[in-house]
Formats: C-alpha cells, structure tokens, sequence
C-alpha cells in the first residue's frame, strides 16, 4: 500500500515517478514466540494510515472471534492470515506486506518464532538490508532471541533493531530497559552486528513506532518508523565485483544475440570489457537492453539482457565478469549451513546444489562443527538435524563461480536440495577459506591454545571423535578359513553401517599383503607380522574414531590376543566364521585348496596349518547356514549390544 499524497489528484505521472524512483528497503521482524512480531506490523501499518477501510472493518470483526486482546482489535490479524495462525495465535509461515511512505518503499517479512519454523526464519532473512528482533520486556532474551541474531549476523544483515517489546507490561521501566539492552549486547559482541539500535515500544498501543511515546519520556531516539525511512543502506551492496550468471541466451533472429540475467552484483557499462566462465573468452559490452530501453550503465539488482561486440561461448549456469575481477573458481569449499529438513543431513549423500543460475549434484563431506547458538561455542557432532546450524565441507561434482558470502551475497550463497523429493533441505552461506586450506577444526585450534604440556598424538579427545559421528570406535575381527565368507560378510557390513551414516572402513588381509606387507611370505612370522602391521593399521582407524571391520584368516589364537593388546581390549570384537572347510573348498576360485594338498602351498590353513578357533569370541557365523545378509545383520547387532552404535 502506497501512503496518502496530493500528487494522486493534481498529476498522477508525477507520482507515479516519485513513487518508482524512492528506495526500496526489505526489512523482517523476528524473535521469540509472542514477542508481538505480527502485532508490531500491523499496529505500524495502522498508526502510518496504510490499511484499506475494507481490511480495517474485517481485522475489527475478526478481533472479536479469533484476536487475542479480548475483543478490542487487534494488529496481528493482519499479517496472521492462516487458520492455524489465527486459531494458535502465532506465527507459522512467513507473511510479505508492501507499503510506502513518502520517503520510502517497504517489503516487511513478518518470520515465525517458533523453534520448530526457524527455517522459515531464514528464508525471510535471506533478501533483507535491516532486521526488527524483538524482546518481551517481561522475559529479556531468550533462547530463540539468540538463535535468530545469530541467523541475521549469518545471513549478513548489517542494520539491526533491538525492539524491547510490552514497555507497557512492565510500567515503562527504564531500568528494564537498560538491564535487557545490556544483556543483549553482551551476547552480540561475539556477532557481526555492525549497525545495532535499541527502541523501546509497546506495539500493541503503538508506543515508539511512528510517534515518540508520551509514557516514556526519558527515552530521546528515533522512533521505529523513523529510524526505517531514514538508515542509510546505499553501502551495504557490493558495487564493486560484477557479476553476471546467465539465465537465458536469447536468440529470436539471426541479427540478435543476447544474454539474460539479473545483475547479481556491481556495475556494468557499454564499452567495458568482459569475460565469461568457464571459456574465458572476452569481449566488450556492445549495449544493455531493457523492456524499457537501452542503457548506458546498469548494476545491481536489474535485470538486463547483455550484448556483445564477439560471439563468444555462454549459455545459463555460465557467468560473465570484468576482466583482473574474477570470482574463486572451485569444486570444493566450506560453508556454514542452515539445516531445514525434518531428515537429518547425511554427510556423503549426493544433494543438489543450486548455486546463481546453475543446478549441479555434490555432497556434503563433513560437518566440521555445529554452532550452540546460546553460547556460540562450536562444538562436534555426527550430523545437523531440523534447525541446527554447522560449518561443513562440500564437494561438487564441477567448478562454480563464488565469491565469500560475507563479500558478495549473490554469488555466496546456495541452497540443497533432495534429488528424490524435491524439496529444499538447507540453506548455505560459502566461507572466505577453503577446505584444502583449512583442515583445521575449530575445537583443535581450542584443544592447542590450551598448552597443557602434554605430547599427545592428536589434539582431537576420543569423546570430540564420538560426538562427531555418533559412535564409538572398535574394530571388529572377522577370522575364519579361506572362503569363509568374511570379506563379504564386512563389505555386507560396511555397506549396511555408512547407509546408517555410520563412519566405518574395511580392511582385508589379501588387500593389506598388495602393499603394506608386500614384503612378507606367509610363514607363521610373516602371518604374525602381517597381523601386527594391521593392527596398528587399525588402531589408527580407531583412533580416528571410525568403525574398522577387518577380514582375516588369523589361524594363531596367541597372535589374536597381540591384536587385542595392540587394539585395546574394550574396542576389539572377534567374530568367528565358523563355515565348513568343506563348504570353503566348494568356494575355492582360485584353487588355493587344490594346491594346498598337492602341497604347493605351505602354511596354509585348514590344509598344510593350523587353525585355532577362538576361544570366546563375541559372536559365531556360518555362512554355510545363514545368508551374508543375515550375518551382516547378527554382526550390526553385536555393536548395537556394546554400545558401539544405537539401534
């Protein structure tokens, strides 16, 4: 809705062109639950006179039946437009408003503040230049107050308002006031909150938000509406990079070739010269052209179509730059991530990225930390669930074009999205470091800083490993004769475990002699060695608090023991595949067995050795009588029953 002006009457056009040349500001509301958010815009909408008399009379009807201030009317309504809203009296999805004072044009995201719709928080937040947080002056900051400063500082919103809510609730206390705004700047000096302002309202009466308050006299700032028209956001985009992503090629006769997109940042001029990626190719801007006409110069955020003096290679997902500006070209980077599926991301899994213009597979490779958004520390954890925020590292399948988030918001951010459903399961903001260069987790530089003295060999604890990937370690013996069925068993295993999301490898005594032991026969000492050198292979593999599923024949019961010292008692597992040796010489490809009795083949056994079955071992198989699937599945559950994993 536009504000009341006398140009409407006297000369339309003029208005018109008033009206189209005023800066726009995108601006949301967030916070806790009930902290007035819906109620704060519809009561600014109504102090400032921009609602139909339509919409007023049925918000006044509505009042009655569904508001929450006892019958008398209530603003909420007007931006609680759901049935669940209004039944609830809250906030579920995001609500768009549009209006304009004499000074300025508005786009208000009204955000949820439930926990439970936080990504509905950010989606709102995403196209924002000020966020409106509000406080209940009756509970100060809660929780979610700190979850959401944390999204707008995420989300790069520079300009800030710190509306302390329900003055009137709490007598119009000052000293309230005060203690609440210290509170808050407590916690945000750990945000980048670069433009941060404290008003005190009641918005339900409209204190402080288009008129001063007469019941809070020894408060001298801006109002709220006042602060809106006026906050200087003209630096806030970047003006500096130009940045292109073809959407369109368009082509509807031979004389013309043009290529459509909306100016994602910076400038552009006819004459200037350009490159575009991945080609590299370069030319210079023949003209700008626009539904309304060419232009000389245009920047961000219009969308134009670009022609060039040279035909040169680019089509949608490609992206045109000046020349000595160049964006980071790469398949791997780190980014911080907004988790919004009910399904908990899988590090590992192939997602979408969708990226300017360009939509291609990749994975999420590791969670390096999530941020507790009450104390902002960063702290290990497997996966990110409905809501939760992390820094990753992700993989493409090929190159993009970016710049950091914190630089250039369009060529920085991305969303995921699930190639099965279709539906957008997080949202991303690309980091200035890489993942080749920066490997570094963030509790590792904390556990160096600590400089207690002790030569460990990793500053990652067993307990940090734990809480990453949701396990414990342990290395889980399968020994048994040749063609037992052990390494099918763990392949079974190992395919069953990481499509859990369970971080686990296999180690096989065939694949270990190829180059490890390359140097060893198979001599009970050779056998020995064999199994001390996978030992340790495998204690490392623990240590780095994986699940290690190894394959091997160990006939010696005493080497085994070794292998359990060496491992660690409490992580160390033997499985027993108890198959037949006559099932086992059926199996037989390669003739080992054949060879074994024509004595061709020492120290082999079952045949020319000995094998010692275990003596206890947590669990017995035989794949002569139970599937490799069902023995994959008695294997899973013996670490479900040592709390290896959670069933």
């Amino acid at each position: 809705m536009s504000h009341k002006s006398d140009l409407i009457a006297t000369d339309i056009d003029a208005y018109l062109k008033q009206h189209e040349q005023k800066q726009l500001l995108r601006f949301i509301t967030c916070g806790s639950v009930d902290d007035g958010k819906s109620t704060l815009i519809g009561r600014l909408l109504y102090d400032s006179k921009m609602i139909y008399e339509d919409q007023l009379a049925q918000i006044e009807a509505d009042s009655k039946i569904v508001g929450t201030t006892g019958g008398n009317f209530d603003p909420a309504l007007l931006t609680d437009g759901l049935k669940a809203e209004r039944e609830q009296g809250i906030t579920i999805d995001v609500a768009y408003r549009y209006f304009s004072t004499a000074k300025r044009k508005f786009i208000i995201a009204d955000t949820p503040g439930h926990e439970q719709y936080t990504r509905n928080m950010a989606t709102g937040g995403s196209t924002a230049d000020l966020a409106v947080i509000l406080i209940d002056a009756r509970h100060g900051v809660l929780t979610q107050t700190k979850r959401h400063s944390f999204i707008v500082s995420l989300l790069g919103i520079r300009h800030v308002v710190i509306a302390v809510n329900k003055m009137d609730l709490i007598d119009h206390s000052e000293e309230k006031f005060n203690e609440i705004c210290d509170d808050y700047r407590g916690f945000a000096t750990k945000l980048d909150l670069p433009d941060l302002h404290f008003i005190p309202i009641s918005a339900l009466n409209g204190d402080n938000l288009v008129d001063p308050s007469q019941n809070m006299p020894w408060y001298r700032g801006s109002t709220l509406m006042n602060f809106l028209e006026t906050v200087y956001i003209g630096s806030d985009r970047n003006l500096q990079d130009f940045r292109f992503p073809v959407q369109y090629v368009n082509r509807p006769n031979l004389d013309f070739r043009g290529f459509c997109g909306t100016i994602a940042s910076g400038t552009i001029r006819v004459g200037e010269e350009v490159v575009s990626l991945p080609s590299k190719q370069t030319s210079t801007v023949k003209s700008i052209v626009t539904y309304d006409g060419d232009l000389d110069e245009a920047f961000a955020p219009l969308s134009v179509t670009l022609t060039l003096n040279d035909e040169i290679d680019a089509s949608r997902g490609d992206m045109i730059v000046r020349t000595g500006n160049m964006p980071k070209t790469s398949d791997r980077f780190d980014a911080m991530l907004v988790w919004m599926n009910e399904e908990a991301m899988k590090p590992g899994q192939t997602y979408l990225f969708k990226h300017t213009t360009q939509t291609i597979p990749g994975t999420v490779d590791s969670l390096k930390y999530q941020v507790d958004v009450n104390t902002l520390h960063r702290n290990p954890a497997p996966t990110l669930n409905l809501n939760e925020i992390g820094r990753v590292a992700i993989s493409l399948s090929a190159p993009i074009h970016f710049d950091a988030y914190a630089r250039n918001r369009g060529t920085g951010a991305f969303i995921i999205v699930d190639r099965i459903s279709n539906a957008t399961v997080a949202a991303g903001m690309i980091l200035d470091r890489d993942s080749a260069g920066d490997q570094r987790s963030v509790w590792e530089d904390e556990e160096t800083a600590r400089g207690d003295g002790q030569d460990e060999l990793s500053v990652v604890s067993p307990d940090e490993r734990q809480a990453r990937y949701g396990q414990k370690p342990a290395t889980v013996l399968l020994t048994g004769l040749t063609g037992s069925g052990k390494t099918a068993i763990a392949k079974a295993v190992e395919r069953k475990l990481f499509d859990a999301g369970r971080a686990v490898t296999v180690i096989d005594g065939e694949h270990v002699r190829r180059g490890l032991s390359l140097d060893l026969g198979f001599t009970a000492d050779d056998r020995s060695e064999n199994l001390r050198r996978s030992a340790h292979l495998a204690h490392a593999i623990n240590d780095a608090g994986l699940i290690c599923i190894a394959s091997f024949v160990a006939p010696s019961e005493d080497v085994r023991q070794k292998v359990a010292g060496v491992i660690g008692a409490d992580r160390f597992l033997v499985v027993h595949v108890d198959t037949p040796v006559e099932v086992c010489r059926e199996r037989d490809t390669k003739g080992q067995y054949a060879q074994a009795d024509a004595g061709e083949l020492k120290n082999f056994p079952g045949v020319t050795a000995t094998y010692e079955e275990p003596q206890s071992p947590a669990l017995k198989l035989d794949t002569s009588k139970q599937s490799v699937e069902q023995c994959a599945d008695q294997v899973i559950a013996l670490l479900v029953d040592h709390g290896v994993i959670k069933g």
